[in-house]
Parts: structure tokens; sequence; C-alpha cells
């Protein structure tokens, strides 16, 4: 989990490949959240959720050294995955994430 400043900052730089784990950004409030694939060395699929952990938008396929992804809505959570979980989870808009 990322709370930190700087957990956030850093995010996946620099990182091995994701496996059957993930990435969770964690913002106390909601906010358009802008993120960057800098230093990613694989690609990975974004969930972005609400305060009540309902997907509220998909990025899947997202490209090592992607310079800018931006929430369209205000995002209260932000799950990085390995690439395909979106697709192979057939996760969608509305869908409920526990964690």
């Amino acid at each position: 989990m990322c709370l930190s400043q700087m957990a956030k900052a850093m995010g996946l730089m620099f990182s091995k490949p994701l496996k059957d784990e993930g990435l969770i950004f964690i913002f106390k409030k909601p906010r358009q959240v802008a993120l960057h694939m800098f230093f990613v060395f694989f690609p990975i699929d974004i969930i972005f959720l609400d305060k009540r952990r309902r997907v509220i938008e998909l990025k899947e396929y997202v490209k090592p050294f992607t310079p800018l992804i931006k929430s369209r809505k205000p995002a209260s959570y932000v799950v990085e995955l390995p690439k395909g979980t979106i697709k192979k989870t057939k996760t969608k808009i509305g869908d409920l994430i526990q964690f």
C-alpha cells in the first residue's frame, strides 16, 4: 500500500514485474489522480475506485514509460495490477473491489 507521498511518488518505479500481487494507492480525499510510468519497465492494468471502493475507471495494458495517466473522475483509491488482470477477472465499471 502506498500511503506516504514518497511511496506514491515511487509507485512501481524500478521494481520487478508484478506476478499475483498489486499496489494500492490510498488518498485521504477523492481527487483527480495523475500517474506516470517513468522507470516502470513492464505494462500494467490500473483500476480507479471511489470512496466505497467501486470501480469508476479502468485502464488496461498501460505501457512502460507512459508520461501521463489521469483519472476522469475523482478517485479515492488506485490499484495497479499485472497486465491482463482486468480482462482475466472480467472487472467492469461499478464492481465493488475488496481489500
